[in-house]
């Protein structure tokens, strides 16, 4: 298992998490993927400098002199044309929806309305296309980050001055899981870009954690304050005591505010991206609030991807989460004739002895309407079927 640890004292930007990726090596791809986006125009260059006496690489991305305003629709189309894997794209266009609904909230304006400036510029696109491809090839289990450094005092932007933190980065810390804290300079120190990737990509917000540490890439800032060392680190390893490759995880939110037709959505998102089950139980919360407690219980290797999808398609902005023991019974699956329509069937034994025989419903379900037959005829025909056939 290998985790990763954002530490973003000194805040975050887009440059600062490409240079930390290229310190360790990840962005070997980066060069060819933007090489297959001629009409953009984008390029990187790389060099290795130093921020309050620490070595670091700073990213540098050339661009076009005047560059095209562009709105999330003509950015979700150069996503889309990436050579990369279809991981880096979905991940990619989430963290530029991110960017669109808080430029949305802040404008009173829809997120198809946004006409990227700043964040929607060809650096952005590559900040943001670069840091998923590089945290991809990475291949962390889970990422967690610091407390994250805003800055503070005012930025010259296309909309005039604006205070510190800007409005957008606000607006995208709030309802994330990331802890943000002013200072320690007056200075942007935690960009648009760089906040909605940590949002979408990133899991906890706390100290760095209990690791063996195997490698350390450190990116560059374009600011050198004095006294500080405008750096970005990430760091590398493995957790101490880390689960079992067999153990099980179960996690948990309680939920009062969200549209209910959401759910069905929720719980096949979460069986895709790992948990074994997932399911919902009405509860009732303070002051009467009626609500829902949506669990799901997941492998060790996949809780990552599982509690990002609570965050992601839920509304909820906490996630609790315990290792559990699970007992399972050994299993094999057999198929059955119904009529000529195969019927898969999950059989479960107890030191060996058949207790459980199981249909797969969908082929019950496919069954029935082929045969022009109750569903309940085809269940009970497939489990005497698989009854004999174990006999």
């Amino acid at each position: 298992m290998t985790i990763g640890w954002l530490d973003c004292s000194m805040g975050v930007s887009g440059n600062m998490l490409l240079g930390a990726l290229d310190d360790l090596g990840a962005l070997g791809q980066l060069d060819g993927v933007l090489a297959g986006l001629p009409d953009v125009g984008a390029g990187i260059s790389r060099q290795r400098v130093r921020r309050g006496g620490i070595d670091a690489v700073h990213i540098d991305v050339t661009a076009p002199n005047a560059p095209p305003h562009r709105f999330l629709a003509d950015v979700l189309a150069i996503i889309d044309r990436l050579q990369v894997p279809d991981v880096v794209r979905r991940r990619a266009a989430a963290v530029f929806t991110r960017l669109a609904d808080a430029e949305a909230a802040v404008h009173a304006t829809t997120r198809d309305e946004v006409a990227f400036h700043e964040v929607g510029a060809v650096d952005a696109i590559v900040d943001v296309v670069g840091a998923c491809l590089g945290l991809h090839a990475l291949a962390l289990d889970e990422l967690f980050v610091s407390t994250v450094a805003l800055g503070a005092g005012q930025v010259e932007t296309r909309h005039g001055r604006l205070p510190v933190p800007t409005p957008a980065v606000v607006e995208l810390l709030e309802g994330s899981s990331l802890a943000a804290v002013g200072g320690p300079v007056d200075l942007e120190l935690a960009t648009p870009t760089g906040v909605a990737l940590l949002a979408e990509l990133a899991g906890s917000s706390r100290t760095m954690p209990e690791m063996r540490v195997s490698a350390v890439g450190v990116g560059a800032g374009s600011a050198d304050p004095e006294g500080h060392a405008n750096v970005l680190r990430l760091v590398v390893g493995e957790p101490v005591n880390a689960p079992a490759a067999d153990s099980w995880v179960l996690l948990e939110a309680n939920v009062d505010d969200m549209d209910p037709r959401l759910w069905p959505l929720v719980i096949d998102a979460l069986l895709a991206a790992g948990a074994a089950d997932a399911w919902l139980t009405p509860i009732l919360m303070k002051k009467g609030r009626p609500a829902h407690t949506v669990g799901a219980l997941a492998p060790a290797e996949a809780v990552a991807a599982v509690r990002a999808v609570l965050f992601r398609e839920s509304s909820t902005i906490g996630v609790r989460q315990s290792p559990v023991d699970k007992h399972g019974l050994d299993r094999q699956w057999v198929t059955v004739d119904v009529a000529g329509q195969p019927v898969r069937v999950k059989v479960a034994r107890h030191d060996g002895v058949v207790v459980n025989v199981t249909p797969e419903w969908e082929d019950v379900a496919t069954a029935a309407r082929t045969l022009d037959q109750p569903a309940k005829s085809v269940l009970a025909a497939a489990v005497a079927a698989a009854e004999a056939a174990l006999a």
